[in-house]
């Protein structure tokens, strides 16, 4: 996931956070950071502790989630004002958008467009992405031309697909909204636009409202829910401050706020959801790992996740639903009460499948 945002909003704070490092340096001015900083992180899982409590395993190996900090938009971005043209191309190489909207008044931190308005500031920056991806593909249009006259099937596809991108780029709206076919999804992707990959709205708001948000950032939810995106409200402060503490320090800290887990947490899973992820697990006595894969998954694919072997050979998949895991006490008393089945090629994959896979070398 990308973070982006207008500058002065709270993006690196929240990204030092995330990382538990100030590898980002967080400042009181535009284009503090200048190169995209990255940082990976452990996607919250308490699945994942209960099986290797059952289990004993000695290790436990979370999923991760990368997020880039990207620079601070400013409006002209898609002209190449501030630092446009390497936010737009840093944007381009993410799967989804954390975009964090100031829902917070403080006079000490500059508003870029002097007022508070995270709606208004969610549209300068969808309006660039808009801008910028009209302007790629009137370009590529006209690359792909001659081409078309000489009836190649795959530019073809690709002046549909762009001329239905552009008819909905030309109404203000961006290109996610467009429904393609299971057989242009790929050509799709291919497109690379901006406005195409999913959006998770993040409010940030003062300590005082981490917990129920506020006005502001109950317009930026009426917003998201009318587009079809998410939105979390979080208070990058609290969280800067909470990614300085131990587990237990933490979790106290937390009580005191009235907060059942960090924002960042709810963050992290919201950015899984938003990019269609699972998980599944394999667990032992020397590990219990999660392994991200997405939403409908087949089992070799599944198994290829772990080791390319692994779906080339694939002969089947030993599996237990992580309820019957923990419910019946571990992998021997799942298998005695016939709750682990052997599934085959055309087994899809469910979030939370404990599995053993089988393969020839």
């Amino acid at each position: 996931m990308g973070i982006v945002g207008l500058p002065n909003v709270g993006k690196s704070t929240l990204f030092n956070a995330l990382t538990k490092t100030a590898a980002a340096q967080a400042a009181n001015f535009p284009f503090c950071t200048i190169e995209p900083n990255v940082g990976d992180v452990a996607v919250p899982d308490t699945r994942l502790d209960k099986l290797a409590g059952i289990a004993g395993s000695k290790q436990i190996i979370p999923t991760r989630m990368t997020f880039v900090d990207i620079a601070g938009l400013v409006k002209g971005a898609s002209k190449g004002e501030g630092l446009g043209n390497q936010f737009l191309a840093n944007i381009r190489e993410v799967d989804a958008i954390a975009h964090v909207l100031r829902c917070f008044e403080d006079d000490d931190v500059t508003h870029v467009d002097g007022r508070v308005d995270p709606v208004s500031d969610a549209d300068t920056i969808e309006t660039e992405l808009i801008i910028a991806d009209m302007e790629s593909l009137e370009k590529r249009l006209q690359n792909i031309v001659r081409k078309v006259r000489g009836g190649d099937k795959e530019a073809v596809q690709q002046e549909r697909l762009m001329k239905m991108a552009l008819e909905v780029l030309e109404q203000g709206k961006p290109a996610r909204v467009v429904e393609v076919d299971a057989e242009d999804a790929k050509a799709w992707r291919m497109l690379q636009l901006l406005t195409a990959k999913p959006v998770l709205y993040v409010c940030n708001v003062d300590e005082g409202d981490a917990s129920e948000g506020n006005a502001l950032s109950a317009k930026v939810f009426e917003m998201a829910a009318e587009q079809g995106n998410s939105a979390v409200v979080i208070s990058a402060k609290i969280e800067e401050e909470i990614s300085q503490l131990d587990a237990d320090e933490a979790q106290e800290f937390l009580g005191e706020l009235g907060l059942e887990e960090a924002g960042l947490d709810r963050l992290i899973k919201a950015g899984y959801a938003l990019l269609g992820l699972q998980t599944y697990f394999t667990v032992g006595p020397k590990e219990a790992r999660a392994w991200t894969i997405r939403e409908g998954t087949g089992a070799p694919q599944a198994a290829g996740v772990i080791h390319g072997d692994f779906e080339k050979g694939f002969i089947r998949a030993e599996t237990i639903a992580y309820d019957d895991y923990v419910t019946l006490g571990g992998e021997g008393p799942a298998k005695d009460a016939g709750k682990m089945r052997a599934e085959g090629k055309g087994y899809v994959v469910q979030d939370g499948d404990v599995l053993h896979f089988l393969f020839n070398t």
